[in-house]
């Protein structure tokens, strides 16, 4: 009994704990929104650009237009992803509506390139949080994972396309200076988007291939305080058949800031050692976080 209730109480933990982001979220995403880029006729890429294009064309709320211009993609991701994430993506999307239409925020800047960066920052910060409580205030993602299934397209080309299209438009409507300054707000919304995805540790995957792993092992064990991984494998590359093939393959873990300490000790012990480097944006368990060495 005492179990069950435990598990209930961090299910509903876990659940706060994304209402919040999503909140924290809306909130950050209409400062940005009403604070920066409305009063001064910026916009952004992806639905919320084509939403802020749509009220400077026709003057009706940017709130509305939010929501008539991700109903499809919501739809969209009920029938990709499921049920509850549709759900949720259209609570945020209303709930941002909302708060545009009721709350008033003080203009902060008229200054162009503030209006840019910081416009951009507090708008991703918004669509980060909302993606890290299980939802999206910005239905371009949606559509692209749908194209992606169904062309050649990678996702990240699909984005690339729909905001190029929507940039040109704005030059049409807005005029090129208010354009470029409008890429200057995409980008900057989609590097703080990855930044609230990824966390300030960006980790990266580590693997060490040489005929010295016990000794690489144990240095990263014991002087790094990193756990490793063991794979078993074998050597592709000589001409010797009688050689001995088999070989322990070393995979770690560590951030960024640790890839340099990694690559020194390997090569201090093999300099022939090969190595191989992968961003990871997202661990889960095991020894990541720094081990107090004795």
């Amino acid at each position: 009994m005492k179990s069950r209730r435990t598990k209930y109480m961090l299910s509903l933990e876990q659940k706060i704990g994304k209402l919040a982001f999503v909140i924290a979220g809306v909130l950050l995403a209409a400062f940005g929104l009403k604070g920066f880029l409305v009063p001064n006729g910026f916009i952004d890429g992806g639905v919320t650009g084509i939403s802020l294009l749509a009220n400077h064309i026709t003057h009706i709320p940017v709130s509305v237009w939010l929501v008539v211009f991700n109903a499809p993609f919501i739809y969209l991701g009920l029938k990709q992803i499921g049920k509850d994430f549709a759900k949720q993506t259209l609570a945020a999307v209303a709930g941002l509506a909302v708060v545009i239409f009721f709350l008033d925020f003080p203009v902060i800047t008229h200054d162009k390139l503030l209006i840019s960066i910081f416009g951009g920052f507090f708008l991703g910060a918004g669509i980060g949080l909302a993606m890290r409580g299980g939802c999206v205030l910005d239905g371009t993602e949606i559509i692209a994972v749908y194209i992606n299934r169904k062309s050649v397209f990678s996702i990240g080309d699909i984005i690339l396309i729909i905001n190029v299209v929507i940039f040109i438009v704005a030059a049409f409507i807005l005029g090129i200076e208010a354009a470029l300054y409008s890429i200057l707000t995409y980008l900057s919304a989609s590097k703080t988007v990855d930044f609230i995805i990824q966390g300030i540790e960006e980790y990266t995957g580590v693997t060490i291939i040489s005929a010295k792993s016990k000794e690489i092992r144990e240095a990263i064990i014991h002087s790094l305080g990193r756990g490793v991984t063991i794979y078993k494998g074998e050597r592709g590359y000589g001409s010797n058949i009688y050689a001995d093939k088999e070989i322990d393959i070393i995979f770690t873990v560590v951030t960024r800031l640790e890839v340099s300490k990694v690559k020194e000790v390997t090569k201090l012990i093999d300099r022939k050692a090969f190595m191989v480097m992968n961003v990871i944006t997202e661990t889960n368990g095991g020894i990541i976080k720094q081990r107090p060495l004795h």
